[in-house]
């Protein structure tokens, strides 16, 4: 196994770091929480240019036909860059027509997604079909979907929302359509826009062609990305942290030098790259070891969930009564990593994934 990343990957992140670095500075992320929509049309066009709402889409489909781990480097960078961006909503929504669209349904969407001409969104369903537990239901009659979905992220923006059902069902129900009620909600992460999506009686097209393993598969790579949302969020806290202890001081020594604060900051780097670690092994399973990659995107997952959190509040501990004022930019970081920990199941439910795929 190679455990390094290739000439191109490295050259996806480098862009991904300078650009995201450019564009979302400080004051522009909290312009942008404060924003409807939480992003710019000029912002997401330079997403499009470069080929990223389609990086995991088959050349066929009009995507770049990436890998995770690709996906994996730029999730990475849009949380270091805490980038209030739709990307993970509608990579997440073409991953599932990928693995359950038919052929007619892939070359409506897919080729248009993969250019960020258009934007999706998924509506996860609860529990029993295993994936972050939202408890809502849904009746389907005659193709009409009636019921309500929490938590949709980006759903305003989206020109669609693909919507989960048990048993892996999925169906794509169109925002514009007459009984699709998009309301949008107060969340923790301001950076991200969530919404609840009520449905009475929307019209719904059942993507018809994908089978349990296929759809399982693409809930792994999602998970895995937002996996990596967390590592970039945990590594830019973790650099803020050291900054600010390298340059505080007290009593005549920067407060870096002392074990209490050193020490936390050395278990900060521990969980950071920890996470990334998991993270990068679940992106290489998902591309080269399929038996494996459903356990190892919920073991990234689970300890990212968790990781992101304690990191970005160690963070807050070692900048003292600054790190908990509004006008410091560290809370967004907290915010978005505990939100990230509860997407598509928190650190204990995949836990509990990790037994029973083990056979524990």
């Amino acid at each position: 196994m190679n455990f390094q990343l290739s000439d191109d990957q490295r050259a996806i992140k480098r862009t991904a770091r300078d650009l995201l670095a450019s564009r979302y500075r400080p004051e522009t992320v909290r312009e942008l929480a404060d924003d409807e929509r939480g992003f710019t049309d000029e912002q997401w066009l330079e997403l499009a240019e470069l080929g990223w709402p389609g990086v995991i889409v088959p050349e066929a489909d009009g995507g770049l036909g990436l890998g995770a781990i690709e996906l994996v480097v730029i999730q990475e960078e849009i949380g270091y860059a805490l980038a209030p961006t739709p990307l993970l909503s509608t990579v997440s929504a073409a991953l599932l027509l990928v693995a359950a669209g038919d052929q007619e349904q892939r070359s409506r969407w897919l080729p248009s997604l993969a250019a960020g001409e258009t934007r999706g969104t998924v509506a996860v369903w609860d529990e029993r079909s295993g994936w972050a537990p939202d408890g809502s239901e849904l009746e389907s009659v005659d193709g009409r979907l009636t019921g309500t979905k929490v938590a949709v992220a980006d759903a305003a923006s989206a020109e669609f929302v693909i919507v989960a059902g048990a048993d892996a069902r999925h169906s794509l129900v169109r925002s514009d359509d007459p009984g699709a009620e998009i309301a949008p909600e107060r969340s923790l992460d301001p950076t991200r826009k969530f919404y609840t999506v009520k449905l009475s009686g929307a019209c719904a097209d059942q993507l018809r062609a994908g089978d349990g393993e296929r759809i399982t598969r693409a809930y792994a790579t999602i998970v895995t990305a937002v996996a990596a949302e967390n590592v970039g969020v945990a590594q830019r806290a973790l650099e803020m942290a050291v900054a600010h202890a390298k340059d505080r001081k007290q009593f005549g020594r920067a407060i870096g030098s002392y074990q209490a604060v050193s020490h936390r900051c050395a278990q900060m780097l521990l969980e950071v790259e920890g996470a990334r670690s998991l993270c990068y092994w679940a992106g290489w399973a998902l591309d080269h070891d399929p038996a494996v990659a459903v356990r190892a995107a919920s073991m990234a997952k689970a300890y990212a969930s968790d990781a992101g959190f304690r990191v970005t509040a160690a963070a807050l501990q070692v900048h003292g009564g600054i790190g908990f004022t509004w006008e410091h930019d560290l809370h967004f970081f907290l915010k978005r990593a505990k939100a990230n920990g509860h997407a598509f199941g928190d650190g204990r439910w995949h836990r509990d994934r990790v037994a029973e795929l083990s056979g524990i």
